[in-house]
């Protein structure tokens, strides 16, 4: 039988998406003296789900904190908004740096580890935030942002989005430009968020392996932010990671559906899905009075298995999407939840091997392939 908590002291998780530094934006203004990270009931007062000593109990050895800004912003505030979330995963790492490190590639992240420190990256979660500019991508890379997701739930004006009308069909040619820049520079081209037009296109282009840093499976859960199976099954070729999120409306048909419901009821309202600021506190008072289903753990596993079988276990993780999200499944209430999942994968029959290429090994593989070594 494996022992998960030993697992974990050597391959530790590494997630893809995790939306702490929006959340410390939003409720605290990035003041860390009223959020301390070191401080659990502190951080749970303010609703989070992520602080330093969960993480360590969860077995997360390695992060990609989003930096993320609502694509409902103007044009002229995107770049000012992105850069105060670079300079706040910076503060961040300043403030904690006995217990984080930077990293930007498999070598630091694997010199956190032997340091005993949380291995800390970011990627930007949207096109948007490169306003056009390939110069601005590059210098984010600068920056130290290693992936971008090429939308967010808005179309940009090369790529389209999951969750807005088509325009495009996929990518323009200066989509594929900056798919193909990316890989020139040493940056993770990141396919959650996108529509299938836009996923199949980025794949057709790419020259290297890329991420879905927090999506799960479109056959298990039908919506459009999901995978779907023929794009899973070009992971193999491609060398890329599905990394399967937590997200209760993603991973639960019954959410789904409830879901559904909210969005209709907010557009009568003139309120859009993706206009998150307006949309989360209307979903909120919804569910006060039309309760969310609940989501498990299970359902969890579900994706997983899936994913697992039409791509292979060299192309599985995880993208919990903690500190992004109102409500998670049970048992994955917030970051100590990693080995309750390993454990029931385990139970199901998933072996050292494969809990180990889930939690870190097939990520770093595809980092390093990307050129992020």
């Amino acid at each position: 039988m494996t022992d998960v908590r030993a697992l974990l002291d050597e391959h530790p998780v590494l997630d893809g998406h995790n939306d702490l530094l929006w959340a410390l934006r939003e409720r605290v203004g990035y003041d860390f003296a009223r959020a301390e990270l070191t401080d659990t009931e502190a951080c749970r007062a303010h609703g989070l789900h992520t602080d330093l000593p969960r993480a360590r109990a969860g077995g997360l050895g390695a992060q990609f904190w989003s930096v993320y800004v609502p694509s409902t912003l103007a044009p002229a505030e995107v770049l000012t908004a992105t850069l105060e979330q670079v300079d706040a995963g910076h503060a961040m790492l300043a403030r904690y740096a006995d217990r984080l490190a930077p990293a930007t590639g498999v070598a630091d992240v694997e010199r956190a580890w032997a340091q005993g420190r949380l291995a800390s990256l970011m990627g930007a979660e949207g096109g948007h935030q490169i306003g056009g500019s390939l110069g601005t991508l590059r210098m984010l890379h600068r920056l130290g942002v290693r992936y971008l997701t090429l939308t967010h739930n808005d179309n940009v004006a090369w790529a389209d989005s999951a969750t807005d009308e088509p325009v495009l069909g996929g990518l323009s040619d200066f989509g594929r430009e900056v798919v193909r820049e990316m890989n020139r520079i040493g940056m993770l081209v990141d396919l959650s968020h996108v529509s299938d037009g836009t996923m199949r296109d980025a794949l057709d282009t790419t020259s290297v392996p890329v991420i879905f840093s927090h999506s799960s499976a479109r056959a298990v859960t039908e919506h459009p932010r999901n995978v779907p199976d023929d794009v899973l099954a070009r992971l193999p070729h491609n060398g890329g990671v599905c990394m399967v999120t937590f997200v209760p409306r993603f991973v639960s048909n019954a959410v789904a559906q409830w879901d559904e419901e909210v969005q209709r009821a907010a557009l009568a309202e003139g309120i859009r899905h993706t206009d998150l600021t307006a949309y989360h506190p209307f979903q909120s008072a919804y569910a006060a009075t039309h309760p969310e289903p609940v989501s498990t753990l299970a359902d969890v596993v579900a994706h997983l298995e899936h994913v697992r079988e039409v791509a292979g276990i060299e192309h599985v993780g995880l993208g919990g999407d903690y500190d992004g999200v109102e409500t998670l499944p049970a048992g994955l209430d917030d970051v100590t939840g990693y080995p309750r999942l390993l454990q029931a994968l385990a139970d199901r029959g998933w072996s050292r091997d494969d809990l180990a290429a889930l939690t870190c090994r097939n990520v770093l593989r595809a980092m390093g392939d990307a050129g992020l070594s």
